[in-house]
């Protein structure tokens, strides 16, 4: 089977490289180290696609531009691959307020040019996307909550496991990369729903694993061991550094996406993080990193939160479990952080 990946060199798109290589598929990557360019030498990825041209048997990179419509059309008609992953974003929603048409034309046109070659060469073919928690903008701290001694939790029963599909993304402030995730989002279903294509759109929490060339504006944990391991300062933005996020490692993506693929569904939603066993506060992602590396976290607290941020979220994975029960998460948040810090050690 031949698998086309976008985004290969960042974190999802090159764990699923790997996952699907080991299977014996042939695996071929666009990645142009775009993430270098929106987040400077600190988000360059190149390392990573030398290790998976080095190590994987079968892997073809493309340096190519998603948002360039005639390469894309081209690439997947020559192509005509199997199955069709697409991670490749821009994917900070502090970013996206200084470079919106960048913003808006990768994550919605780029989404929308592999979404129609798709269905012009390959229309028989899965097709995921990696969306985002953020389609759901700042609603969910409209929910009844509770501060606790090192995190703020949900104060209604209806919610006691999560954010479900069901929540409204209207009518709440997204930031603009919430904005074109969401444009992307409804795209994906769209083209399930309407030419009746195998597609599904998983709404990420934080997305986190070793491969991670995690940077201040997006990489919750690979920054924050990063920082804790060489002594920089950690900024915290508001909240008393209580918010939560549910994390989820980038081999249980993979995981689920051969799962999807295997027995795919059309135009579907699945809210996609590690669930409430796996979130943490930052607080508690500094304890928890202190446990493996041996450090404390220097930080620094600023008032201002950063706009639509959520203050307190994670997945409820009722509906991605009842539809594919062989998922679950094999990495514990302790286990995760912990093989973070220890890759980071190695490239060090």
């Amino acid at each position: 089977m031949k698998i086309l990946v976008t985004g290969s060199s960042g974190l999802i798109g090159s764990e699923v490289c790997t996952y699907f290589s080991a299977k014996g598929h042939s695996i071929h990557g666009i990645d142009n180290n775009q993430r270098m360019e929106f987040f400077g030498p600190q988000g360059d990825t190149t390392w990573r696609q030398k290790e998976l041209s080095d190590n994987l048997s079968d892997f073809t990179h493309h340096v190519l531009d998603i948002r360039d419509r005639a390469k894309v059309l081209d690439l997947i008609k020559s192509i005509k691959p199997d199955a069709i992953v697409h991670t490749a974003a821009q994917p900070s929603h502090d970013k996206a307020a200084s470079i919106p048409f960048d913003d808006f034309d990768v994550n919605a046109v780029g989404t929308l040019n592999l979404l129609e070659a798709a269905r012009q060469f390959c229309p028989e073919s899965p097709f995921v996307h990696m969306s985002t928690n953020k389609v759901y903008g700042d609603g969910p701290n409209s929910i009844k909550l509770k501060e606790m001694d090192t995190r703020w939790d949900y104060d209604d029963p209806q919610y006691s496991i999560g954010i479900p599909e069901s929540f409204s993304i209207d009518q709440c402030k997204h930031s603009l990369f919430g904005a074109s995730k969401v444009a992307a989002d409804v795209m994906v279903q769209e083209y399930g729903r309407y030419f009746g294509m195998a597609t599904c759109c998983l709404r990420g929490g934080c997305l986190t694993g070793p491969s991670h060339s995690g940077v201040e504006l997006h990489g919750f944990l690979s920054y924050l061991v990063k920082c804790n391991l060489e002594s920089k300062t950690y900024k915290i933005f508001g909240y008393k550094g209580k918010q939560v996020r549910d994390n989820i490692h980038s081999e249980d993506v993979a995981q689920f996406i051969n799962l999807f693929i295997k027995s795919p569904r059309s135009g579907e939603v699945y809210n996609f993080g590690g669930g409430k066993d796996n979130s943490c506060s930052i607080l508690e992602a500094f304890e928890i990193c202190k446990s493996h590396s041996g450090l404390s976290q220097n930080y620094e607290y600023l008032e201002d939160n950063r706009i639509g941020d959520h203050i307190c979220y994670y997945s409820d994975l009722t509906k991605i479990k009842s539809h594919y029960p062989a998922f679950s998460l094999r990495h514990s948040l302790s286990d995760t952080i912990k093989q973070i810090v220890e890759a980071h050690k190695r490239r060090s």
